[in-house]
């Protein structure tokens, strides 16, 4: 938007689940203009969550996947391209994709997601070595699962993770390597870390931590039969997934001269340095209003929150993006949920009932409590996402102190709302 009037035209570069909700939400709010939504998939906007869960089991099929059905582009004057973008000419303020065409824009939005990152180690590109990012890479997964008898994971990381759950159930064995000491380690306290742990070995899978891999080796076929460990130890496997994280695409942005440091660089508006480019979902590097750090998160809260208030902004709102993180993971009959982020804390408070596999791990810095993960109790999950939101303080006293709940503690009155303890460092 410029001077208050919204862009005649408005394109948007991935229809991942950002993409799609920024064209849904512009027309929920009443946009009237066009609107060009470009995936680089030959497939309608689809959910990822499930790829790693359900349609990984075979529990549905890819038309369930589906954000909307067809028809729903053509009702809301929703122009679908499948093609590659080629090329961003901000001054022309144009794209261009890979077979020629090109689409003018009023205002761009970059919703280019992340691509696996790579193994760099002999053997990466062998028959039966899969990565999970894309509906084309779980039908390959899902396919090759079925055939499988032992399978090897390297990273121990939610897909990982949620991966191995599926292998075990279908009868393979799991061996689950990760570099770092525990399994997502990056994301959850050692105490979440441990139930994981034992939650997966109960199920028959092994671990191995503290460990690299040197190769992967195949057979004359081209077929992946092993994985060899920088410490020597070798693996049978007939398919091994790479779960080592993911790299934000960020090509067009850098040679379009927007700025880039893990992620396209963004305000707390989510505009470029280009007033015309806004970015969002996991390809955005976006500063936390409440911490102060400049960040990228990769969940489908993150990509529809950015992708509102896109919107909002484009069609006469303005605010910053200050929404409470939160995330989740099923494995096996166990649901992770995480509200808030922990990028460093000093102190934790466990809160536990009766049942010994439900427990939430409340996290504070400086006093302030920062995020809650809870397993197994849905409730303390809900209570802590307001808690944060409304910034209601409790400190660690309040959470070790007999009796205390967290939907408990949303019935107190708290002080006045505290703004954010830093100011917003733009771009």
């Amino acid at each position: 938007m410029t001077n208050g009037t919204p862009p005649a035209s408005v394109v948007v570069v991935g229809a991942g689940q950002g993409g799609h909700q920024t064209a849904a939400s512009l027309r929920e709010r009443g946009y009237a203009g066009r609107i060009t939504l470009i995936s680089d998939e030959d497939a309608l906007p689809y959910e990822r969550p499930p790829l790693s869960k359900t349609y990984l089991k075979g529990q549905v099929d890819e038309p369930h996947l589906w954000l909307r059905p067809a028809t729903y582009y053509v009702r809301q004057h929703i122009d679908l391209v499948h093609g590659a973008v080629a090329e961003i000419d901000p001054a022309a303020r144009r794209v261009r994709l890979q077979d020629g065409s090109a689409y003018d824009y009023g205002h761009l939005v970059l919703a280019t997601g992340a691509r696996p990152r790579p193994l760099d180690v002999p053997g990466a590109g062998l028959r039966g070595v899969h990565t999970l990012r894309t509906a084309r890479d779980a039908a390959a997964l899902r396919a090759a699962l079925h055939g499988a008898r032992h399978a090897v994971v390297i990273g121990a990381g939610f897909i990982g993770l949620e991966c191995a759950v599926t292998a075990r159930e279908l009868g393979c064995t799991v061996t689950v390597v990760e570099a770092l000491e525990r399994p997502l380690a990056r994301v959850v306290t050692a105490r979440t870390a441990d139930h994981f742990t034992r939650l997966h070995r109960g199920a028959g899978a092994r671990f191995l931590f503290g460990r690299g891999v040197a190769a992967l080796r195949g057979d004359r076929r081209g077929g992946v039969t092993g994985v060899e460990l920088t410490d020597g130890t070798r693996l049978p496997a007939d398919l091994v997934l790479l779960g080592v994280g993911v790299v934000p695409r960020t090509e067009l942005a850098a040679a379009a001269g927007l700025p880039v440091d893990d992620g396209i660089t963004v305000d707390s508006r989510l505009l470029t340095g280009d007033p015309y480019i806004s970015a969002i979902g996991d390809c955005a590097a976006f500063p936390h209003v409440r911490s102060g750090n400049r960040r990228r998160l990769e969940s489908v809260q993150n990509a529809v929150g950015h992708a509102r208030l896109v919107a909002e902004r484009l069609t006469g709102a303005a605010d910053v993006y200050d929404d409470v993180p939160w995330f989740w993971s099923d494995q096996f009959s166990t649901t992770l949920q995480i509200a808030g982020v922990a990028e460093e804390h000093d102190t934790e408070v466990e809160l536990r009932g009766d049942d010994p596999d439900a427990f939430s791990v409340l996290l504070f810095h400086g006093g302030d409590l920062c995020a809650v993960e809870s397993v197994n109790r849905p409730t303390d999950h809900m209570a802590a996402r307001r808690l944060l939101e409304r910034r209601v303080e409790v400190n660690p006293d309040d959470a070790a102190a007999p009796g205390f709940t967290l939907k408990g503690a949303l019935t107190v009155v708290s002080r006045p709302r505290r703004p954010a303890r830093h100011p917003d460092p733009g771009t």
